[in-house]
């Protein structure tokens, strides 16, 4: 799995994840990884995604083809997400079953999202929420949101409370690994 952060502090919004992945038993780390960072860029913001490693590449493939796609508000990001899951089902096979008694097609994806309008998590039946400080997601959330919360109010900026929830997840979660990686930029005026 993965340890995956969003923050919202003054007016900086960062995103940061671990750059561990994981095969059930055998670890590969950004030293054996070429590329191993987990957050993908578009246009103005950064997707972080958690979940299955296939997820980066058929993201980074859907982002590259659909130029049109809008990630800058909780109603957006749900429209753009409805409209990816029948070309995820279609044009790059997505299983979309979970449980027998889900209400809706799963897309298989836990996303973070950082950009000037906010920070944001979607989650795999398309839910979207509006974070208002931070959030985590991946196996090692629960180490990051806890220090995340005692550190909130200490830390200055954005960068540094996201790089303390990675820096938790890394070393006490299992799955997830340093280096980190770290991208903020500011907030949108309102």
């Amino acid at each position: 799995m993965t340890t995956l952060v969003v923050v919202r502090k003054h007016n900086e919004v960062a995103i940061a994840a671990d750059s561990l992945t994981t095969f059930g038993d055998t670890r590969l780390s950004a030293q054996f990884d070429r590329i191993y960072d987990k957050i993908v860029r578009y246009r103005d913001s950064y997707v972080g995604l958690c979940g299955s490693a296939a997820h980066q590449l058929v993201f980074e493939s859907l982002l590259a083809q659909h130029k049109e796609l809008d990630l800058g508000s909780k109603a957006a990001i749900f429209e753009t997400f409805r409209k990816l899951h029948p070309i995820l089902k279609d044009q790059h096979f997505l299983n979309p079953k979970e449980e027998e008694d889900d209400p809706y097609e799963s897309t298989q994806v836990t996303a973070l999202i950082a950009n000037g309008s906010g920070i944001f998590g979607v989650y795999s039946m398309r839910e979207v929420f509006e974070y208002t400080q931070f959030w985590a997601v991946g196996s090692g959330r629960e180490f990051a949101l806890g220090a995340m919360q005692a550190l909130y109010g200490r830390l200055r900026t954005a960068s540094a409370v996201a790089k303390a929830g990675i820096e938790a997840g890394a070393t006490f979660d299992k799955n997830s690994g340093l280096p980190m990686t770290l991208y903020s930029l500011p907030l949108k005026s309102p």
